[in-house]
């Protein structure tokens, strides 16, 4: 992969710190951002083209960081759009989160020109992408992945092939779910110690240090469905989630409690124990 070149569309947060893996890795890299302040510090040691068009021109793999679904399309279609430049047996990996539906009709467009797109949802933020440990969910035609694959080494720490075209990108929307809705309870939890009186910093410090010994959100997250335990499961595993369900009960109730005798509302514990059986496998 030596005399590859890759090129980067969108040098924000996450783009940038894939623009220095890629050099790190000792690859030829080309970058495009409307900013000129984000290509700057590029212009020594890579090659800046002014357009889309011009970066696949030059790239075997193009990266695309851009923000949105409207962006996506836009940087790749059309006469300064990358793929008109772009060469027969190019690679587009989309490692901006939006619809699976744009990357199928980023794919449609490659097509014409001969072109493969995967998609590539990322997890870590900026400071994984700087130190190239992005987890990477990658989803597309495995022959096309693994001929990309020593681009994603550069920016990742972990690669996954989750499926088809989309399933990437699939895969970080339903990872996004966790960590927006971990927040959300995190948020609730501190709505009611502050209720309390507890200090909320002496609250995250707990909670840090737990999360070390039992497990975040991922600790349930073992079986190969949600589907409720079938009849014939192990005994020993539906007794272990039978009693997980019911503490969970016991501790979320008293939750609960304790949020009416300070006058706060919990609508994420009451929305936690309606739905607890099923989180254990136990019910819908």
């Amino acid at each position: 992969m030596g005399n590859t070149t890759v090129g980067v569309i969108g040098l924000g947060d996450i783009g940038r710190g894939i623009a220095d893996g890629v050099l790190r890795a000792g690859l030829n890299l080309v970058v495009c951002d409307l900013r000129a302040e984000a290509t700057a510090p590029f212009e020594a040691k890579a090659h800046v083209a002014s357009t889309p068009a011009l970066l696949g021109a030059r790239a075997d793999v193009v990266v695309v960081a851009v923000v949105n679904d409207r962006q996506v399309l836009a940087v790749l279609d059309g006469d300064d759009g990358a793929l008109a430049g772009a060469a027969p047996g190019s690679v587009v990996v989309v490692l901006s989160t939006v619809a699976p539906a744009t990357v199928e009709a980023a794919a449609q467009l490659a097509a014409r020109r001969d072109v493969d797109v995967v998609d590539c949802g990322v997890s870590g933020g900026p400071q994984a992408s700087a130190d190239g440990t992005l987890v990477g969910m990658v989803g597309g035609d495995a022959a096309v992945i693994e001929r990309v694959r020593p681009v994603l080494d550069t920016f990742t720490s972990l690669v996954v092939h989750m499926g088809p075209l989309g399933a990437g990108l699939k895969a970080k929307l339903a990872r996004n779910l966790v960590q927006y809705g971990s927040w959300l309870a995190a948020y609730e939890a501190q709505v009611l110690a502050e209720a309390a009186g507890i200090e909320l910093a002496k609250l995250a410090e707990v909670i840090r240090a737990s999360d070390k010994l039992i497990g975040g959100a991922s600790r349930l997250m073992f079986r190969d469905t949600v589907a409720p335990l079938p009849p014939d499961s192990h005994r020993a595993i539906v007794d272990a989630m039978a009693a997980g369900a019911a503490l969970a009960h016991k501790d979320l109730r008293a939750a609960i409690e304790l949020g009416a005798t300070l006058d706060v509302d919990l609508p994420l514990a009451e929305m936690t124990d309606a739905r607890c059986d099923a989180v254990f496998g136990l019910g819908s």
